[in-house]
């Protein structure tokens, strides 16, 4: 039986291309608000530390294509780190957030970046997001200062609001339409093993090489969520 077989709506939904992204960074820069915002445009409030890793997706168009975020959220918390970790192979985005009111979820971002080159896609797309930009009486990390070790460590930067929903789209956007400029240039290869990104429709099989993707904004089409919990029991935190 298919893996499909129980979700007859996962087998008619229609996109381009599956795209691999995972959500990283220390416990409490509201990774998992974030998300949320991005699924259902509304803020999640006051929740529970993600145990382990969280599943869910969601359809964007950019221009003409239709792009179906494959959206891995992993804990923060260091007990985690062997287990979420193994959901960072194969991934072609990654979004790198830290929380710009706690200097320390700042500091450690090389950690975390490095974890995910050696992990991810050999052409893994980072982008550094900036949390809590709504809180700026309490910031802490200067976006000047961010942009800067982004620029030094070749990645992508912005700052969001997973509270007001600024920007919150934004992120995974910038990543999705740098994945399909890669495959378009022909530096990333959807056929090969590890990419993080695989066909929806094998007639793109085809596309030649002179094509051009046409990008813009676009609207969702379908999104999901499942949870993949590893325990129960953990606290209430104000994350977001």
């Amino acid at each position: 039986m298919s893996a499909y077989d129980g979700d007859a709506t996962e087998m008619l939904e229609a996109y381009d291309f599956l795209l691999k992204f995972i959500v990283i960074g220390e416990a409490g820069t509201g990774k998992s608000c974030l998300l949320h915002y991005f699924l259902h445009n509304s803020f999640k409030g006051p929740s529970q530390h993600t145990i382990g890793v969280e599943f869910s997706s969601r359809t964007i168009k950019l221009g003409e294509k239709r792009i179906k975020l494959q959206l891995w959220d992993t804990a923060g918390q260091e007990r985690f780190r062997s287990v979420t970790r193994s959901y960072y192979r194969g991934a072609a985005g990654a979004l790198l957030v830290y929380d710009i009111t706690n200097r320390d979820t700042f500091t450690s971002l090389p950690r975390w970046l490095s974890d995910a080159r050696a992990l991810g896609s050999p052409n893994l797309v980072t982008v550094l997001v900036g949390n809590k930009a709504d809180r700026e009486d309490e910031r802490e990390v200067e976006w000047e200062e961010a942009s800067r070790w982004a620029a030094d460590n070749g990645i992508h930067f912005i700052e969001t609001s997973s509270i007001t929903g600024d920007n919150v789209d934004a992120p995974f956007r910038l990543a999705a339409r740098a994945i399909l400029l890669a495959i378009e240039a022909g530096t990333l290869d959807p056929e090969k093993a590890g990419s993080g990104v695989s066909y929806g429709d094998r007639q793109l099989r085809r596309i030649s090489s002179a094509s051009r993707f046409s990008f813009g904004g676009g609207t969702s089409s379908r999104r999901r969520n499942v949870v993949v919990r590893l325990k129960d029991g953990v606290g209430m935190s104000k994350c977001c």
